[in-house]
């Protein structure tokens, strides 16, 4: 009989909550432990060339000094707490160059190895990279090429087992890296 008045119900309506969930919060912290864990694998010459604060870095260098199982576990929950004011983002993009290298990086090693196959292959390249690179030095680049077929040719002669010799075929990609 008594009429209620309808109360507007708004789609958004999350309660009144505006913060995430305690289980997206433990989430958020054990990635961040994880990536503390990272940390404290690296070499210190690693550790420098990331943006840590100095506490932060201090903490790892501890963890990596620790040598008890109980006393690693907690340094590396510190770790993880320090984590929440570092640039996690940064860091991670850092560490995923160092696994697995950059695009351009790769890019540039293939373009060097195409070369120096076609170095060994063919006589006209050489006088290509000298027109790229008018510095370079023309009686090292022969000889490594000449070795380097010397070595082509032994080692297609091997028997199957034996380990092909690429001194020279190395030295070549050296000398082509280096004029980059």
């Amino acid at each position: 009989m008594y009429d209620q008045p309808d109360s507007p119900a708004t789609d958004d309506d999350d309660g009144g909550y505006d913060r995430p969930s305690k289980s997206q919060v433990k989430r958020e912290m054990l990635a961040l432990t994880d990536l503390g864990k990272e940390l404290i694998a690296l070499s210190p010459e690693r550790l420098r060339q990331l943006p840590l604060a100095e506490r932060l870095h201090d903490a790892i260098r501890e963890a990596q000094r620790t040598t008890s199982r109980e006393g690693l576990r907690r340094q590396t929950h510190f770790v993880g707490k320090l984590m929440r004011d570092a640039p996690a983002e940064e860091i991670r993009r850092q560490l995923d160059v160092w696994r697995n290298g950059s695009r351009e990086e790769t890019a540039a090693m293939h373009r060097l190895e195409k070369l120096r196959d076609r170095l060994i292959e063919d006589d006209t390249a050489l006088t290509e990279l000298l027109n790229l690179h008018p510095g370079a030095d023309v009686q090292q680049l022969r000889t490594l090429i000449r070795e380097a077929r010397k070595e082509a040719r032994a080692n297609a002669e091997l028997q199957q087992g034996q380990e092909p010799k690429r001194k020279h075929y190395r030295a070549l990609f050296q000398a082509l890296k280096n004029l980059e």
